[in-house]
């Protein structure tokens, strides 16, 4: 997995890489039990100061997408709180929904634009996007 990390964004460095690796577990660039980089040797390779990936590992590791193992480091292990996932995304869609409305983005174009997205994704379950359980019923 490639880090790209934009030194002229308005956003952290941190949350910049912390979403980075959260989109190599989606996409399968990473897997479950995948050991990151130490934090030394990323901050080398990116040219970041090491405090700066230990805050996105931590980051990582409250959200539940990482567990600090004393002989391997950071290990990719997803937590699978559905409830909590669902409450997260809830807030944060609402604010990105709201920006979406000001800008005169409609109902469909989110829908696309969502659905094209998820398209990239692998789900859970190791099927290529999310499957709409409905579907299946028909």
């Amino acid at each position: 997995m490639i880090i790209k990390i934009d030194f002229n964004s308005d956003e952290a460095l941190y949350i910049q890489l912390r979403n980075q690796i959260i989109v190599g577990i989606a996409t399968d660039a990473i897997r479950e039990g995948d050991a990151l980089p130490s934090v030394r040797s990323l901050a080398d390779t990116i040219g970041i100061n090491m405090h700066t990936v230990n805050k996105a590992y931590s980051v990582l590791r409250q959200e539940g997408f990482v567990k600090l193992d004393r002989r391997r480091g950071a290990v990719i292990a997803v937590d699978f709180d559905k409830m909590r996932a669902m409450e997260e995304l809830a807030s944060g869609l609402k604010v990105l929904l709201a920006k979406a409305a000001c800008k005169n983005i409609s109902r469909a174009e989110v829908h696309e634009l969502v659905d094209s997205l998820l398209d990239r994704f692998e789900c859970a379950c190791g099927e290529k996007g999310f499957e709409d359980p409905e579907e299946d019923v028909k």
